[in-house]
C-alpha cells in the first residue's frame, strides 16, 4: 500500500481533508491543481475570522498550513480512482498508486461555458448567489437560469439587488418573486474590459449590468469513480462524507451547492477525521 490515504483534489475541502489525516498520523497524498475558482475571488467577506481578504491570500495561507505537516502533493490531474476490495487504486495515467482510503474534493467542473464566460469569471461573473449576492447590494444583476436551483438563487439575489434581470434561454415556465424582469432569450456572450459589463443575447440585445449569475448543472463526476452514487448531478454522501462505496469519502463543491469555502473546510474536516478513523 503507498498511501493510507489519498485526496483528490487541492482546494480548500482536499486540504481540510488531507491536513486533519495528518495530524493523526496518516500517510497522505493529496493530488490536484491549484483552484484557480478560489484564487479568483477579489473579496471574501464571510470566511469567519477575517472580515474581508481576497481570495488568494486567503488560499495560500491554507497552502502554508497544509505544508508544516508531512503531507505529500501532487501537482497533477488523475483518470480515474479504482475500488478494489479492500484498498483503492488512483490512476495517474503514466502510473498507478493504492490507498487504503480515498476521499474526492476535487470540486466541480462548470462544463459548456457562454463566450467570455471563462474569461470573466470572478471578474463580474459568478456561479454562486449565496456566495456573492452581497457584492451588488443596491446594483443591477443579470442572473442565466439553466437549472432548476437558478429560480431560488434568483429569488435570493433579488432581496439584495435594486433590479434583477432572469434570463430564461429554455423557455420554461417559471415563477419568480414580483419584480424581477424574464427574458426569454439566449445568452450569446459577456463583453467587458477589466470584468464583464453586458451580456449579449442571440437577437443582439445588449444588457448592461454590476454582476452576472450562471446558474448551472457541473458535468457528470461520475467518471472520476465508476459506480459512486450521483444524486441532482452531485456525488452522494452520508453525514459522514462517505459515499455509496466503503473507504470512499467526498466533500466539497462535488458534493452540492451552496459552493463556499467555509462548506468545503468544513467537510473536508468531516472527510478527513472519518477517513483516518476508517478501518
Amino acid at each position: 500500500m503507498d498511501y493510507d490515504l489519498i485526496v483528490v483534489g487541492f482546494g480548500p475541502a482536499g486540504i481540510a481533508a488531507g491536513l486533519n489525516a495528518s495530524i493523526r498520523k496518516k500517510k497522505v497524498l493529496i493530488i490536484g491543481k491549484k483552484s484557480k475558482a478560489i484564487e479568483k475571488s477579489p473579496s471574501i467577506k464571510n470566511y469567519l475570522g477575517f472580515k474581508d481578504l481576497e481570495g488568494k491570500d486567503l488560499y495560500q495561507r491554507f497552502i502554508d498550513h497544509i505544508k508544516e505537516y508531512p503531507v505529500e502533493i501532487m501537482d497533477k490531474k488523475i483518470k480515474a480512482v479504482y475500488a478494489l476490495g479492500d484498498y483503492f487504486s488512483v490512476d495517474l495515467g503514466d502510473k498507478m498508486l493504492t490507498s487504503k482510503t480515498c476521499i474526492l474534493a476535487s470540486g466541480v467542473d462548470m462544463g459548456k461555458s457562454i463566450e467570455g464566460e471563462d474569461k470573466f469569471f470572478a471578474k463580474g461573473i459568478s456561479y454562486c448567489a449565496t456566495c456573492d449576492a452581497s457584492l451588488y447590494k443596491g446594483k443591477k444583476v443579470v442572473l442565466v437560469g439553466l437549472n432548476d436551483e437558478a429560480i431560488d438563487e434568483a429569488n435570493f439575489i433579488n432581496k439584495l439587488a435594486k433590479e434583477t434581470i432572469f434570463i430564461n434561454p429554455k423557455n420554461k415556465d417559471i415563477k419568480l418573486d414580483q419584480g424581477i424582469k424574464i427574458i426569454n432569450k439566449k445568452p450569446k456572450e459577456f463583453i467587458g474590459d477589466m470584468k464583464a459589463s453586458s451580456l449579449i443575447l442571440e437577437d443582439g440585445e445588449k444588457i448592461e449590468a454590476d454582476g452576472f449569475f450562471v446558474i448551472k448543472n457541473s458535468s457528470k463526476p461520475q467518471s472520476l469513480a465508476p459506480s459512486v452514487k450521483i444524486e441532482n448531478g452531485h456525488i452522494k454522501v452520508d453525514s459522514n462524507m462517505q459515499t455509496n462505496i466503503k473507504g470512499l469519502f467526498a466533500c466539497g463543491d462535488i458534493v452540492g451547492r451552496p459552493y463556499q469555502i467555509n462548506k468545503a473546510v468544513g467537510q473536508g474536516q468531516i472527510a478527513g477525521l472519518n477517513a483516518a478513523s476508517y478501518k
